[in-house]
């Protein structure tokens, strides 16, 4: 579904990405881990066509983006939602209107579809009810939300998250991270998950990629990665408050499946 293949990309002079490869698959959530200024958020921007590395191949369902006309290139990121971090909302539109923005740039729905449309969605992430509200009277959680709902309108096949959880308390964060499972889980759509959030990534991954300056240092499952001997990864992990946590969920979704069998 995703493959990037040796990928490198220079930004202001400076090397942002240096040799990554890495896939994930169709239904899938791949975590892309790592602190701050790492190259996380610049990988999205590669997948999205954003940016075209000096060098590698991205393959989004069997297209070469760097072979792809303009026109081609917006099909593709036709089959993708995006979730920016911090939400991103308009705040001149009101939430109907955010979730619609997509729509309506593209002209070619009636009014009446595009609100069933726009209903559906704010359903799906409990905020039906707010459509006509502007951003400015939500809270946090609820602009998470309505992000959530904006980019899953257009029923993508790729869903793609920039730190879906960053400035959530723990509670809207879980339900974010719940949010974000539950689409996977009933539409069988692949995702990507930029965060540098421990527990979100052992909440919603299948597999993690761990970004160090711009290398792939860690490539696995979640297990993997907490016994990784690579020092780059023990000195993210070393640092994280969340590890205790997330050792202790990830024990307990172990016994569960094994219960279940």
């Amino acid at each position: 579904m995703i493959r990037l293949e040796d990928i490198w990309l220079t930004l202001g002079g400076a090397q942002v990405l240096k040799g990554i490869t890495l896939s994930i698959g169709k239904g899938e959530t791949g975590v892309i881990l790592g602190a701050s200024g790492s190259g996380k958020t610049t990988i999205l921007r590669v997948i999205l066509g954003l940016y075209r590395p000096e060098k590698g191949k991205v393959f989004i369902n069997g297209s070469e983006l760097s072979a792809l006309g303009d026109d081609e290139l917006y099909e593709v990121r036709g089959q993708m939602g995006m979730v920016f971090q911090g939400g991103a909302l308009f705040d001149s539109l009101t939430v109907g209107e955010n979730v619609a923005y997509r729509f309506k740039e593209q002209g070619k729905l009636s009014d009446d579809e595009i609100e069933a449309r726009v209903r559906k969605s704010l359903q799906f992430v409990g905020l039906e009810d707010a459509i006509d509200l502007m951003p400015a009277e939500l809270s946090g959680g609820m602009k998470k939300r309505v992000a959530i709902a904006r980019g899953i309108v257009t029923a993508p096949k790729i869903i793609l998250y920039d730190e879906p959880t960053a400035g959530l308390d723990p509670i809207n964060a879980y339900n974010t991270n719940t949010l974000i499972n539950r689409f996977r889980q009933e539409r069988g759509v692949t995702s990507v998950v930029v965060t540098h959030d421990l527990l979100s990534a052992f909440t919603l991954a299948t597999k993690v990629s761990f970004i160090h300056d711009g290398v792939l240092a860690y490539d696995g499952d979640k297990e993997g990665l907490i016994l990784s001997r690579d020092e780059r990864v023990r000195g993210f992990l070393q640092h994280s408050e969340c590890l205790p946590t997330a050792r202790a969920e990830q024990a307990g979704r172990d016994t569960a499946e094994r219960v279940a069998i």
